[in-house]
């Protein structure tokens, strides 16, 4: 391929006629990051949510260390988690290395942070305003915590947008701890490098192509489900006194 327009053109035949080696990775990579964002959004929003409403000794110090983490480079995500699963590391037994455990362990350690540090800030802003309210009912910090969080539950689903985002376009950790082994532990961002290095442009791109589909389309689905939730707010707030919405 001698011009971009020819690789554009291979790139979308690749994409349309539903090529295995293609598809094989997206699909693979949608596994490795949905289910690493699954866990950490299911911890995250708790330890969030908590964080937004407790108050202890060394608070400051933990919400330091929570937005530093928040810029943690996935390759230093990548070392630590090579070093627990290696063989001589502490979780060596496992026998994870180079496996699709293994990533997916890295990108949830890589997308805890994220959703803990937004989540403990889109909780902390509510509490500010109904927190009184519920601590007056007798709601401990966990129960308010968790209550403040499920009525900012539409602004949660942006916070799991960005996590997925962070989670499927990052490329160091997974290369480190997953080895980019083809057909195992291939993902979109390492086969792009990979791709790429080799020259074949094509599939490097169609695979760029079907990354920023898979995130676009989310952020829409997202952004339809804030409309709508909005929408049935407004109905809600406006039906007359005996109406069921």
């Amino acid at each position: 391929m001698n011009t971009f327009a020819d690789s554009v053109a291979t790139a979308f035949q690749l994409i349309t006629s539903l090529d295995p080696l293609l598809w094989s990775v997206v699909a693979r990579s949608l596994a490795v990051s949905a289910t690493a964002c699954a866990m950490a959004y299911g911890l995250g929003v708790v330890l969030g949510a908590w964080l937004a409403v407790a108050r202890f000794t060394g608070r400051g110090a933990v919400l330091w260390m929570l937005n530093t983490l928040l810029a943690l480079p996935s390759v230093v995500v990548g070392l630590v988690v090579y070093l627990l699963l290696s063989r001589t590391g502490p979780l060596g037994f496992l026998g994870w290395l180079f496996s699709f455990k293994a990533m997916v362990v890295a990108q949830c350690v890589l997308v805890l942070p994220v959703v803990t540090a937004l989540t403990r800030q889109v909780v902390e802003d509510v509490e500010l305003q109904h927190g009184e309210q519920w601590a007056s009912l007798g709601a401990g910090p966990w129960v308010r915590g968790l209550l403040l969080a499920w009525d900012e539950r539409l602004a949660l689903l942006t916070i799991a947008v960005a996590a997925f985002g962070r989670a499927i376009s990052e490329v160091g950790a997974v290369m480190i701890v997953g080895g980019n082994i083809d057909g195992f532990t291939r993902v979109m961002t390492t086969a792009i490098a990979l791709e790429t290095s080799k020259g074949d442009l094509p599939l490097a791109l169609a695979l760029g192509l079907m990354l920023l589909a898979v995130v676009g389309l989310l952020n829409l689905a997202v952004a339809a489900l804030r409309r709508w939730g909005e929408k049935r707010q407004g109905m809600v707030l406006t039906a007359p006194k005996g109406w069921v919405v």
